[in-house]
This record gives C-alpha cells, structure tokens and sequence, in this order.
C-alpha cells in the first residue's frame, strides 16, 4: 500500500487539492514536504544546495501530484523600484538596459510603494511573468516567496538588510568604502571626525562600521555620530548641529552624497568655508557631486557595474543556470576632489 500523501485541510477539513479541485502549487508542495517555497524552486530548476534526503522527498511529490512548471516566462527583465526620486535610479537602469540590449531581452520599470493598500504591490509583476526581477526595492519574505512561488528568479539590488543564503543580490563593499573615506580625513590630519549615519540599513551600519574602524584604529574618538535620513534635509539638520556646538569636528563624513549636499548647505550658513574650515566627505558619487563648489570628495558606489552584474545574474537564473554564488559584491574606490584638505589648525 502507499503511503498516504500529507494533507493540508482546506476550510472543509479536506485535501484542497484533490481530485483536481484545485491546480497544485508549488507552496503546496513546499508545505507537504515541510520544506521553504524557495527549496522546492532549486530542485524544480536543478540548483544546488539541497540534501539528497530531501530533494528525493520533493521529487516523489512533484510526481506524485504530477506537478508542472508553470508556462513560459516572457522575454523581459523587470526592474522594480520603491521611489524613482533617487538621482542614482538612472544609472541603475543604464546598467540594466545595456545587459539587456546586449542579450535582445527586453526591459520594464516598475514602482511600487511600501505601503501599497490595493492587494500585493507584486501582483501586476508576477502576472506579467517576466524573465527575472531585479529588485531595488527590498523585498520581504512573503514577496519573495511570491515570486518562487510562480518560478520567478530575483535578484536583490543593494540590500537594506541581511538577507537568506539563497537569496541572490548585489551589492557594494560599504564596509571598505567607510574606511577608506575616514582613513582619507585621518591621513589629512583630522582628529575631530564626525559622521553623519544612515537609517538602519545594512549597508548603512557597514559604512559606520567602516568609519568606526579607521577611527578606533588610529586611536581616535569615534563617538560623534548623528543618525539622519539620506537626504539633504536630513544632512542639513545634522550638520546643522553639529556645527553648532564649541567643539566643532574639522571633517564629516557623510552617509550618501544627499547628506553631503546638506552639509554644504549648513557650513555656509554657518560662515565656513569648505575644506579650509571644514573637510566634507560623501558616498555614491552621483553625477552631480562633481560640480559641487568646491566638487565632493566621496566614496564611487559603481552602480552601474553594480547594476550590470546584478542584470546577468538576473538573466542566468532565468535560464536555471546555477549562480557560482548566491552574493556579489562590487568595490568601491575613494574619488579625492576639492572639498577635503588638512585642518586649518591641529585639535
């Protein structure tokens, strides 16, 4: 005799999935076999990092079901954002259109809010079937799921937060970029350094961490930091502050070159100049930092290689080829401009 398949009660108390009531989904077997949506996509695409044991479990569902791969996928990437406000979303989707242009696959731009009322904010994407989704915006686990669910690969652009092993992304070295900006206003002369911190995004604590780090090691006080948001109004009131005091730091190190536009703006009102009175350093590198007065010394996010990357990988799981690793990480380098220089006087 068989063994007797397991159940999941549907409101009745009965299998949902017999006799045909409903079509089997891969969440159903997920959940028959105990395991995550995102395993029984592996195993349904051949990837690694499944144990014998339960990729044989999964597969004598799938057969047992008579499970199927839902159809084809069209031939589009879709590049999902939370805001297009961000000056750096051009140089993203300038990375992404030349992969895809190179690979005749198409290209659809998507947004959608973090709290979007009207169902899920992935519903018009994943009926839409595309290729693979690079996701700027920061998916949660339901949306990820979402997408495994209909055999959808993703790939996370610069995540906010830690994120699974099996999850695919691209990223930057934030930790060495922080460093290598402090380091750069160490090496200047600076000893009174402050910085400007972001929200608790992961690459945001990584470039702390950095800060901290270049910091600690010279022997120096690391303490002054101000948590403000990636703006120029948030740089602005943080600077604003810190500025104000007896103590003034000689250099900031902004989070985001936003920030550094908002520190600019406080140093003026404050009735210094920059670097002779004070070193500004950002982190992106925009386009736009470069015709600054005086042009922005900050950290170069390669956004576009970042975006590249990101975009063929994309394409490779789409085609169920198995990624030599689930995370990429692109360096960063220091661009050295005009607006640091060593302190007018040593603290």
């Amino acid at each position: 005799m068989a063994d007797k398949l397991p159940e999941v009660p549907g409101a009745d108390g009965a299998n949902p999935h017999e006799d045909g009531l409903k079509p089997v989904t891969i969440a159903y077997i997920a959940e028959s076999a105990g395991v995550s949506v995102p395993t029984v996509s592996k195993v349904l695409n051949g990837r690694a990092g499944v144990s014998d044991d339960t990729r044989a479990r999964i597969e004598e569902l799938i057969s047992r079901y008579g499970y199927r791969k839902p159809p084809n996928r069209s031939n589009v990437v879709e590049l999902v954002f939370r805001e297009l406000e961000n000056m750096w979303a051009v140089e993203i989707i300038r990375g992404v259109e030349r992969i895809a242009r190179k690979n005749r696959i198409g290209v659809v731009v998507s947004q959608f809010g973090l709290h979007d009322s009207n169902g899920s904010p992935l519903e018009d994407t994943v009926e839409r079937r595309p290729h693979a989704v690079l996701s700027v915006a920061q998916l949660s686990e339901a949306e990820r799921e979402q997408l495994a669910a209909k055999g959808i690969p993703f790939v996370v652009f610069d995540p906010a937060e830690e994120l699974p092993d099996d999850v695919a992304f691209v990223g930057a070295t934030n930790w060495r970029g922080g460093r290598s900006a402090t380091q750069h206003l160490i090496d200047l002369g600076h000893r009174h350094v402050a910085m400007i911190a972001g929200p608790g995004h992961a690459y945001c604590r990584a470039r702390q961490a950095g800060f901290t780090s270049a910091m600690t090691a010279a022997g120096l006080d690391a303490s002054t930091v101000v948590v403000a948001g990636l703006t120029r109004e948030g740089g602005y009131e943080a600077a604003r502050d810190l500025l104000a005091g007896p103590d003034r730091p000689t250099a900031i190190f902004a989070s985001n070159d936003l920030q550094a536009l908002g520190v600019y703006q406080a140093a003026r009102e404050a009735g210094l100049a920059i670097p002779a009175d004070l070193s500004v350093v950002g982190f992106d590198d925009l386009p736009v930092v470069a015709w600054m007065d005086p042009p922005l010394t900050t950290v170069h996010q390669p956004l576009t290689e970042m975006a590249i990357a990101a975009t063929e990988l994309a394409l490779s799981l789409g085609r169920g080829e198995k990624a030599p690793q689930s995370g990429v990480e692109i360096a960063t380098r220091l661009a050295v401009r005009g607006s640091t220089a060593p302190p007018a006087q040593s603290d």
